[in-house]
């Protein structure tokens, strides 16, 4: 499976549904407002449309249901990160020029990682899982914070670390 359908499988069920209703309305309104607006003194209007308007109404309609798709996956995918998925979903919705959705991309936190023991969703910092109290990465011995795997020094206390004090995640 590749990388595209794994993320589009973040998307809620009810968020698609939702985005083809919602376009089908939408689609429904423009063809609406055009044949009773634009064309109320033909007696056929569906002869008038010309292929510049379908054009454009196919490009509206593609956009919209893209758009609901889109705070879909931000829905989903806050969630999967262990943000909170309301908020990013109004800020996308109600910031103009898609600055909410720029600014979650740019500001989402990492995935979250299972813990080997209990299987609880960790942030990445943590060096300890909140649940089962297991380890998840390795810790200076000294202060007990995450370390990575090059450093010989811990970053928090100056300790110097050696390979066989750090403890294993």
């Amino acid at each position: 499976m590749n990388r595209l359908r794994q993320e589009m499988k973040v998307i809620p069920r009810l968020a698609c549904a939702f985005a083809v209703v919602l376009t089908m309305g939408f689609a429904f309104l423009l063809v609406a407002y055009h044949f009773a607006i634009l064309n109320s003194d033909n007696g056929f209007p569906l002869a008038s449309i010309t292929p510049w308007e379908l054009i454009i109404f196919a490009i509206l309609t593609t956009i919209f249901f893209v758009y609901i798709l889109l705070l879909g996956y931000i829905a989903g995918d806050a969630r999967r990160r262990g943000m909170r998925a309301a908020l990013w979903v109004l800020l996308a919705l109600f910031m103009p020029s898609a600055i909410g959705i720029l600014l979650y991309f740019i500001l989402r936190e990492p995935l979250l990682r299972s813990c080997s023991r209990c299987g609880a969703g960790t942030k990445g910092s943590f060096p300890y899982c909140p649940s089962c109290g297991a380890s998840l990465a390795a810790v200076c011995p000294s202060c007990r914070n995450a370390v990575e795997a090059g450093w010989s020094h811990c970053a928090r206390c100056g300790t110097q670390l050696l390979p066989a004090a750090i403890s294993p995640p």
